[in-house]
């Protein structure tokens, strides 16, 4: 799911002054979260999508992914359904990115497309069933 500058920046100021700082990340109603996320599936599709607008060379071109939380607003629109559970919750949002040098430069995209993304498939909530290694 495509997010904007603004939603992405509100997800990971409510990480920052949460999780990142060693507390508990606030659900719904501002009581702590007991059930935080165990792992985040990302299809090939979405990551071929972010790597097909970098620079082709592998050591330069990549993927910038951040830690951020589900805000009440971002939960509602992409757990339409039962998103209460989803807010406070940890994800992990990305964008196209290159190496140059020591620095990460972001790949500015135009248009309704935006840079940033938050996509997959993330336990809990989706957790059955446990994923194997056969």
């Amino acid at each position: 799911m495509k997010i904007t500058k603004e939603d992405f920046k509100s997800m990971q100021e409510k990480y920052d002054k949460e999780v990142k700082k060693g507390k508990p990340a606030k659900g719904k109603g501002d009581k702590d979260k007991n059930n935080q996320t165990d792992w985040i599936f990302i299809d090939r599709g979405t990551l071929e999508g972010l790597l097909e607008k970098v620079d082709q060379d592998p050591n330069v071109g990549g993927i910038q992914f951040y830690f951020t939380e589900y805000t009440e607003k971002m939960a509602k629109e992409r757990y339409p359904e039962g998103s209460d559970k989803y807010v406070g919750q940890m994800t992990l949002v990305m964008r196209a990115a290159n190496l140059k040098g020591n620095k990460l430069v972001a790949v500015e995209l135009t248009g309704r497309e935006g840079e940033y993304e938050n996509d997959g498939v993330e336990c809990p909530f989706v957790c059955e069933p446990e994923p194997t290694d056969t």
